[in-house]
């Protein structure tokens, strides 16, 4: 429990270490909880699990390098989505806990087969005499803003727009700012029934922002809250984003116009869920009355997505009008290069943004400006492989 934050955005700490922790917890805990992950528990920096748990490995014969195994182990890993899945929903079914953990451009491989769970979800809930399921828990995580080594065929949030997309209203799509917001939504999961909820986070240190008492409002107060330590009173343009590195990248922006117009005057507000057409969790949207309140009645938005800008835009739609929207996300280019990069390859780095702000402004000056400091970070990134970002 982190009850407060003294300089909101000091001290960074990883997600995915959180997490990895917390799955240790649960593995001590209850006898019943499995993890699976096709081999990279490890590389998702949950390998503190094996401080206490060993891999399932039948009577398969080991080498002096592998890791802790055993007939009884309840740590699965096998390269195949697709086995671990239906081993998953199986243990699931028994009215046991599980999660799976992945990179995230290979949780697609298993679409139809949580789109067949979401059906059965649906049936079962029909049937009196059936109990609740423990929830289908995806953690998602070496995403697409971060694939130093690996590249282009790494960098997919294709299953965030599908399940987005399902009328059943079955799949939550959540993406902690921070570790504190990651152990919050760690507990959401894993208290949840008949829902698929699917987490995505980065597995590197992120800015902590938040305490523990802000990261359970955001689950309560509908999927989205307002970040008062870098927000105006009274704004004349609104910023929002859903994702932890995008909205870093609308917190620097902030830092960067606040320099450069000191007049303006912007609110933060994160997005900390997702579900079928609305900001927040299947159980708990966001309502329209309570969107005006934080986004105001007619002001600008400049949004940030983790995923496709369509998939956020589309929801954000059923709140607002299109005009009032300008939204920003993964664009479908990709490398193997550094961070920043591609944030300023998908249009969604803090120049980005600043540049919107700048053109809303008619000042031709800025907009001249901010490009010409992306340019330099591209010339840097592509002449020493690391960002200058300036």
């Amino acid at each position: 429990m982190i009850d407060k934050i003294e300089q909101p955005g000091a001290d960074r700490f990883s997600p995915a270490k959180k997490i990895g922790e917390l799955l240790t917890e649960t593995l001590k805990n209850d006898p019943h909880f499995y993890f699976f992950s096709p081999d990279e528990t490890t590389s998702n920096k949950f390998d503190q699990i094996f401080e206490i748990e060993k891999r399932a490995w039948g009577n398969l014969p080991t080498k002096s390098w592998d890791l802790p195994e055993s007939a009884n182990g309840r740590i699965v890993e096998m390269l195949s989505e697709n086995v671990l899945f239906s081993v998953m929903t199986g243990h699931l079914a028994n009215g046991e806990k599980a999660m799976l953990g992945s990179y995230e451009a290979f949780l697609p491989i298993i679409t139809s087969q949580l789109l067949q769970q979401m059906k059965f979800i649906k049936q079962s809930k029909a049937v009196e005499w059936r109990a609740p399921m423990p929830s289908v828990n995806l953690l998602s995580t070496s995403t697409c803003w971060r694939q130093d080594h690996n590249g282009f065929t790494h960098q997919s949030p294709a299953l965030i727009s599908q399940l987005l997309s399902v009328p059943s209203n079955l799949a939550n799509c959540i993406f902690p700012i921070d570790d504190v917001a990651a152990e919050e939504t760690y507990h959401y999961m894993l208290n949840s029934n008949n829902v698929v909820n699917l987490t995505t986070f980065d597995k590197n240190e992120r800015p902590r922002y938040i305490d523990s008492h802000h990261a359970n409002y955001e689950f309560v107060n509908g999927g989205a809250s307002i970040y008062e330590f870098i927000s105006d009173n009274e704004p004349n343009i609104v910023f929002t984003a859903c994702g932890d590195i995008v909205a870093h990248e609308m917190i620097e922006a902030i830092h960067i116009l606040k320099k450069d117009l000191p007049k303006i005057r912007i609110r933060f507000v994160y997005i900390n869920s997702l579900s079928y057409r609305g900001i927040g969790t299947v159980d708990n949207k966001l309502s329209k009355k309570e969107f005006m309140h934080l986004f105001t009645a007619n002001k600008p938005i400049i949004a940030n997505f983790h995923g496709y800008p369509e998939t956020l835009e589309n929801i954000l739609e059923n709140y607002t009008t299109r005009g009032r929207l300008r939204v920003h996300g993964f664009n479908e280019e990709g490398s193997t290069t550094t961070p920043f990069e591609m944030l300023r390859r998908n249009a969604a780095s803090r120049y980005d943004i600043a540049i919107d702000v700048a053109k809303l402004a008619g000042r031709r000056d800025l907009v001249l400006k901010y490009n010409d400091t992306l340019n330099q970070n591209h010339q840097h990134a592509l002449e020493y492989g690391e960002d200058l970002i300036v």
